[in-house]
């Protein structure tokens, strides 16, 4: 920070350190710098790290409380360190939002609690401390914050020169050291002299060890250099010659063994790369088929960074788990447990030396003790993705399903729970299904309840439900996957996952109702949850204090609010009031994501539709139109269109001002939300006043552009949404020749495959065919043969969209005769064999146009269209009576007419 850091960063002020940080990736790479720096500076520097600031470090904080861990004095908004200086001040102190740090040690205790919010309390950091408290270094600093840089002594050549004119000291031990390294020089360039080559078996590595004597040797050297770098020798004075000594060290080698090295060792090549290993996992196959999707990349350290003391600790741990006896091997793990094993360099050094083999081995032992230790460790370190993959990759899954018919209850836990955090992506999931895991799992998940209404608090004490839970932390795992779903179905999980439902727990109900509401997404699972009264359980769980609960709860009636009985029972049971007043807490976005997705789901029932209206949410679903992620965005407007079907709420939406932002929103690119927001903007279109604004608005324009959107489902929304705007507009037909190239582009689209896309262009242009001079240009564009080759198909809802078009097309100059010499006068007669009322009036009527040319007549006669309209003629709908009346009348009047004239 300070004056450097202020000129080195972007701000989005005019001046620096006015305003905030811009959002650049030169901003994020000094952001993870400094926290890198900040976050091993009580590692690297632990007595500096205890020096008190002169002033505190001061900002506004997304942390709360309940962050902190033991070594806090926490309160529900207070927190304050054990830690204090010389006049009993904390070294750290929050007040929310403010939090205030007083030495380095704390600051970097912060960054570890604040895990994946890192970044944002460091930018939050900077920006409220751009001109923290300066030291005096041979200057002044002036009243604005520069410094003064008027050189007040002698200059030196280097800092080396400096420090040997300041310390006789310092002088007489860099002279020691460089005689030393001169030696060692010479010696290495004799080592480095072509050998006699060697068989190459003696790359192998020795029997029951991980590492080559090659790879010993290169870790024993990289030791060395680590340790040179903390003595006064400073390695920058001689880093053209340490070059030189690595280039000559890697060619004997070469020479030694016939062959280039592919890399320096095997316990540090993974920390040291520069190139960061991109890692795919499935976090949800529910919403994707692809094979697996992308995890975060991990945070790996530069080539040139220094390794702390823990990862080389580490490692000597897993030489003795290697070659110990069972106590040196239990004395080792516990010792390894009291690693922070959750820092990914703690992680990547039980890896990288070789220590998983050990761990997973340590699994197929008799001795519990053993087993337990060594799951202890792999359940914190399969929290990262490589190390997942590595355990999957070394056969450790196996032996984890086979630990869950333990008869140790605590083995049966650590085992479903490490289960857990592997079965991230498809291939774990797969090899914990294919082994059986799934039976195991779902079988832990019997708590040996006896009664429907246990004493549940006394209950979740016992281990078996401490099992149970684990369990169901394993299953939602797994439940990620469609075979896992049906799995966990065929074994009877449903019923137990109900049963676990009645808890009060909240550490039981989060997994249980994650892993239902992964399961919802199946229709199976849905008629089940039904059954098995799940719902009720859901709504009651909707009321809980718990954000996370709360969140998977929605989530769970949106996946099975799919099914109307579903959205009665979520009605029933007085489900709608909390999900409307969860909508107004807008600080959990994915909770707020799943609430609004329950809402839209229940909102397609009328009956639900009119209670938001009584719980005023469709007012807060308005104000959520703005500022929002599209998740939520996608949902909000989801459920607006639904509202929108009921006049009272479209009059309501228009009042609170919702129709701008929808219209706004038809600029976007996200699929899911243009088909939504389209149906939002049609539904209010259907009233004139509205219709008024989004033609104010230029929003029929953009409906329009929207049908030249590549997917088929925008197409068709945006489609359907044009047929209210051409109804209420004024001067439809006018408005619709303004669009340059807008009639072309509808008459085309009747090319396309999607049926969808097909039935709403020609509902359309039924709207757009009602102006004549509009109907004469699509004529032109050759709208009668392609709605013509339209006319065999088996689609209803196409069928019914299409016979109105050709009726309305009709009306236009020679269109009759045109229809019926492209052949689509007789699939129209069968339409009228179709069960759907709507088909039968649009066919009719249809018909009826097509009828008064004669030849069209003659086909209708030939296909029986005569003995199917009178049975039509007595039909309650006065449209379709009109129709099919008309078109036996003009059938039977060129009958006559054609008698007539063969008698005369």
């Amino acid at each position: 920070m300070g004056v450097a850091l202020a000129k080195s960063v972007q701000w989005k002020a005019a001046e620096f350190g006015t305003g905030t940080l811009e959002t650049t990736p030169l901003n994020e790479s000094i952001l993870k710098e400094i926290t890198k720096f900040v976050e091993m500076f009580i590692v690297k520097h632990p007595h500096e790290a205890k020096f008190v600031f002169v002033e505190p470090l001061e900002w506004k904080t997304k942390l709360t409380p309940s962050v902190f861990n033991t070594d806090y004095i926490v309160s529900e908004t207070m927190v304050q360190s054990e830690e204090v200086d010389q006049h009993r001040q904390p070294l750290l102190e929050l007040r929310v939002p403010q939090i205030k740090v007083r030495s380095f040690g704390q600051l970097s205790q912060l960054l570890l609690i604040a895990q994946d919010k890192q970044l944002e309390e460091a930018r939050a950091c900077i920006e409220g401390d751009i001109y923290p408290p300066s030291w005096e270094l041979n200057g002044k600093t002036e009243e604005k914050g520069e410094i003064d840089y008027e050189r007040k002594g002698k200059i030196y050549k280097d800092l080396v020169e400096f420090l040997k004119d300041k310390s006789t000291v310092f002088s007489e031990s860099m002279s020691k050291q460089e005689a030393k390294r001169n030696e060692e020089q010479q010696q290495n360039k004799t080592d480095g002299k072509p050998q006699k080559e060697e068989p190459s078996t003696s790359q192998k590595t020795v029997p029951g060890s991980d590492i080559s004597k090659l790879e010993k040797t290169q870790i024993d050297f990289e030791k060395s250099q680590m340790t040179k770098r903390l003595q006064p020798s400073l390695n920058w004075k001689t880093s053209v010659d340490l070059k030189e000594h690595r280039s000559s060290l890697k060619d004997s080698t070469e020479e030694k063994h016939g062959k280039p090295r592919a890399s320096i060792s095997h316990g540090r090549p993974q920390l040291l790369r520069k190139s960061v290993e991109k890692i795919e996992e499935t976090i949800s196959e529910s919403s994707s088929e692809s094979e697996e999707d992308e995890e975060a990349t991990d945070h790996r350290q530069e080539a040139n960074a220094d390794l702390p003391s823990e990862y080389w600790q580490i490692q000597k741990l897993v030489k003795y788990l290697k070659g110990g006896n069972q106590t040196a091997t239990v004395i080792a793990l516990c010792s390894m447990r009291d690693f922070n094993l959750s820092q990914e360099t703690c992680q990547l050094a039980i890896r990288d030396v070789g220590g998983l083999e050990v761990l997973i081995n340590l699994l197929d032992t008799d001795e519990v003790k053993c087993k337990i230790g060594s799951l202890k460790i792999l359940k914190e370190i399969s929290h990262n993705p490589q190390i997942r993959r590595n355990i999957v990759d070394l056969g450790g899954l196996p032996i984890m399903v086979s630990i869950l018919d333990s008869p140790h209850k605590s083995l049966k836990c650590l085992a479903a729970e490490t289960i857990a955090n592997v079965a991230k992506f498809k291939r774990a999931r797969r090899v914990v299904r294919q082994h059986g895991g799934i039976n195991k799992l779902v079988a832990l998940l019997d708590c040996g309840q006896s009664t429907a209404e246990p004493t549940l608090p006394s209950l979740y004490e016992t281990r078996d439900v401490e099992v149970a839970r684990c369990g169901a932390l394993a299953l939602w795992s797994c439940s990620k996957s469609h075979s896992s779903k049906e799995a966990i179905r065929k074994a009877g999980g449903i019923p137990l996952l109900a049963r676990l439902l009645k808890t009060s727990h909240e550490n039981m109900l989060i997994p249980v109702v994650g892993t239902l509401q992964e399961c919802a997404s199946e229709e199976n699972y849905r008629a089940a949850i039904k059954a098995e009264r799940i719902i009720e359980n859901l709504v009651k769980n909707l009321n809980s204090e718990n954000e996370q609960l709360q969140e998977h709860c929605a989530m769970a009636i949106y996946q099975c609010a799919e099914d109307e009985e579903t959205r009665d029972l979520v009605r029933q049971h007085g489900g709608l009031k909390p999900l409307a007043s969860l909508l107004k807490k807008t600080d959990n976005k994915e909770r707020l994501a799943a609430v609004t997705g329950a809402i839209w789901k229940c909102s397609i029932s009328k009956e639900n539709v009119t209670k938001f209206r009584e719980y005023r949410a469709i007012e807060t679903l308005v104000g959520l139109l703005t500022d929002q992620p599209e998740e939520v965005l996608i949902n909000v407007v989801g459920a607006l269109g639904e509202c929108c079907h009921e006049h009272e709420n479209r009059v309501l939406v228009r009042k609170c001002g919702g129709i701008q932002p929808l219209v706004n929103l038809l600029v976007g690119i996200n699929q899911s939300l243009l088909v939504n927001v389209t149906k939002a903007v049609g539904a209010c279109a259907v009233e004139p006043e509205s219709m008024l604004i989004i033609d104010r608005l230029d929003g029929v324009r953009l409906l329009w552009s929207l049908l030249k959107n590549p997917h088929p489902d925008v197409k068709a929304s945006a489609a359907w949404a044009l047929c209210p705007c051409i109804q209420n507009a004024k001067d439809a037909g006018e408005m619709v020749r303004s669009f340059v190239g807008g009639l072309e582009l509808v008459v085309n689209l009747l090319k396309s495959d999607n049926k969808e896309v097909l039935a709403s262009v020609c509902a359309a242009i039924t709207n757009i065919a009602k102006d004549q001079e509009n109907l004469a240009v699509i004529t032109d564009h050759g709208v009668v043969p392609l709605l013509s080759k339209l006319a065999n198909t088996n689609n209803d809802k196409l069928r019914r969209h299409l016979a109105e078009a050709i009726s309305r097309c009709c009306t236009w100059g020679k269109n009759r005769v045109a229809f019926g010499e492209h052949k689509a006068v007789a699939p129209l007669v069968r339409y009228l064999k179709s069960s759907d009322t709507n088909v039968h009036r649009a066919t009719a009527q249809a018909l009826y146009q097509l009828s008064e040319d004669a030849d069209n007549c003659i086909t209708m006669h030939e296909n029986g269209a005569v003995k199917l309209l009178l049975g039509m003629v007595g039909s309650p709908d006065e449209a379709l009576q009109e129709a099919a009346a008309g078109c036996i009348s003009n059938i039977r009047r060129l009958a006559l007419a054609t008698e007539k004239a063969k008698y005369n």
